[in-house]
């Protein structure tokens, strides 16, 4: 998928969640982040943004640590997201393709890899937003979910931060049925999890459905569409995979 997909996909993310968080209210719960009422996520979502569009404005070539979110709620809140969502969308769609800047995933540029993490960054908080406001959720677009399995598996899980580990080798596979070859065999060992596309080889358990069910029950946003074989290896997923 292009950079300016993945900025389309980011500014219409973003704007979503704006708009959910202004209909749920600073003080609602967000049902699938333990802890955090829609204030902890818009705050938490625009520190990122800003965090991340410092790296690319500033051509940063070293990690630093994210700010603290401001002393603001209801409104005030939503509108200090959407200037940092703006900030965000703006820098990577004026920087040059070829900045140089640090990031942590393997990507064809720096610029790519901002898009793509940020697309995907706010597309599951923006579901989380219209989940507080008990809205119905923005429909996915199909490849870029299945990108955002690819991501999530290939590249957030291939990290050494990754706690999908088991004392005894197993295989995972996971197949979105409405994008093509679309399909992921994850070796989960002692070491953080290989995934390689494709579907060679046998796999204890298999997670099935259209991309963006799986998407987001991968994020452990929603339940899996459809589990074959050894359920307890979804189980392992689900409780292991959260994202720090």
């Amino acid at each position: 998928m292009e950079t300016a997909r993945f900025i389309e996909f980011l500014d219409r993310e973003g704007r979503l969640l704006a708009s959910a968080a202004d209909a749920a209210g600073s003080d609602a719960e967000v049902p699938h982040c333990p802890g955090w009422r829609v204030r902890d996520l818009v705050g938490h979502t625009g520190v990122v943004h800003r965090w991340a569009a410092s790296f690319v404005a500033q051509g940063q070539t070293s990690p630093r640590p994210m700010g603290d979110p401001p002393d603001l709620d209801g409104t005030a809140l939503t509108d200090w997201y959407r200037e940092s969502h703006r900030r965000l969308v703006d820098t990577l769609t004026t920087a040059p393709p070829d900045v140089h800047c640090w990031h942590f995933l393997p990507a064809p540029t720096p610029l790519a890899f901002w898009a793509r993490r940020q697309a995907h960054e706010t597309a599951v908080h923006r579901f989380d937003a219209e989940s507080a406001a008990g809205s119905v959720p923005s429909a996915l677009d199909a490849e870029f979910a299945a990108d955002g399995i690819d991501e999530l598996l290939g590249g957030m899980h291939g990290r050494a931060k990754s706690r999908v580990r088991s004392e005894e080798p197993r295989v995972l596979r996971v197949r979105a049925t409405d994008v093509a070859d679309a399909v992921w065999t994850v070796r989960v060992t002692r070491e953080p999890p290989v995934t390689e596309r494709g579907d060679a080889g046998d796999a204890e358990c298999e997670l099935t459905g259209p991309a963006d069910r799986l998407y987001l029950a991968l994020w452990n946003r929603q339940p899996f569409p459809e589990v074959t074989g050894d359920a307890s290896l979804a189980e392992l997923w689900r409780r292991t995979s959260g994202v720090g």
